[in-house]
């Protein structure tokens, strides 16, 4: 009687996770997952994940969740090395969506920053912007949040082994103030808050507690800046203030950018341009 060959091992999918400049607060969110992390570990291979591991394997890689903004030549080059060898790409958080709070050097001459923070700025090899990923490689899904929320981590990872696009909500916090019960307090009590503009998944944690939104999700799919603007500045808020409310960890993002300048803010310089100087971005 013949013995029937063991069957051959099911190859699982393949997940590295890199990291550029940022403070890896969205690389824990993925470890914060805990129990779910366990089960996603039978699922998947992950086979770079240094905030984890030291163990690495070499690509290619069927999902590469990118975190942080480019702000260096060797960052530049890292990144299209790693979308080479990724089958699928994720940004994930502020930085690697928008530029992150690093993103402000874009707002002040060049070197500016690095001559007031260090004594010897010469020593440092880095490029005049931080940009989001999406200003050098394609990228095919944006997760935001600063830092992302796990459950939405999640879901774009499984929606991704699934085949399927990720359901992540587009609508703004008010929505989740409303939710939970949450009084508004643009309305009650003149406090400044991005609520109205800004994309969902904190769960309205600062509004609950009595404090005015912060962005920290960017901006949500559709966001009247210029309208909440105007009502800030009927509140009493000076231009200058209602430009730096919109220029804090989503500088970078199109939306808020656009707005803080045109309420007098410093002009940022956009991938080799002013975000006034109009015509097409130098991603070169």
């Amino acid at each position: 009687m013949t013995t029937a060959a063991p069957p051959a091992p099911v190859s699982r999918p393949s997940l590295a996770v890199w990291k550029f400049a940022s403070c890896d607060g969205c690389q824990l969110s993925l470890l914060d997952c805990e129990d779910e992390l366990l089960a996603l570990a039978e699922t998947v291979h992950i086979a770079h994940f240094t905030e984890m591991s030291r163990a690495s394997v070499a690509g290619p890689y069927d999902v590469s969740l990118v975190e942080g903004s480019i702000t260096t030549p060797d960052d530049a080059n890292r990144i299209v090395a790693i979308r080479a060898n990724s089958r699928r790409l994720v940004t994930i958080g502020a930085c690697a969506t928008a530029g992150g709070i690093q993103g402000l050097r874009n707002f002040a001459a060049s070197g500016a920053y690095a001559e007031t923070v260090y004594a010897h700025p010469e020593y440092l090899d880095s490029l005049e912007t931080s940009t989001p990923i999406s200003a050098h490689v394609q990228v095919d899904y944006e997760l935001h949040g600063c830092p992302i929320d796990r459950r939405q981590l999640l879901e774009v990872i499984l929606a991704g082994l699934a085949g399927r696009t990720p359901v992540v909500p587009g609508h703004s916090v008010c929505q989740e103030c409303k939710g939970r019960g949450t009084v508004c307090l643009l309305v009650t009590g003149a406090t400044p808050c991005l609520g109205p503009v800004t994309r969902s998944g904190c769960g309205a944690l600062c509004p609950a507690v009595g404090r005015g939104c912060f962005g920290c999700f960017g901006p949500a799919d559709t966001a009247n800046t210029a309208s909440l603007a105007a009502h800030l500045r009927s509140q009493g808020m000076a231009p200058v203030e209602v430009s730096r409310l919109f220029a804090t960890f989503n500088a970078g993002a199109p939306a808020f950018r656009d707005e803080a300048s045109a309420q007098g803010g410093p002009v940022p310089v956009v991938f080799g341009r002013t975000a006034r100087s109009g015509g097409k971005e130098d991603r070169s």
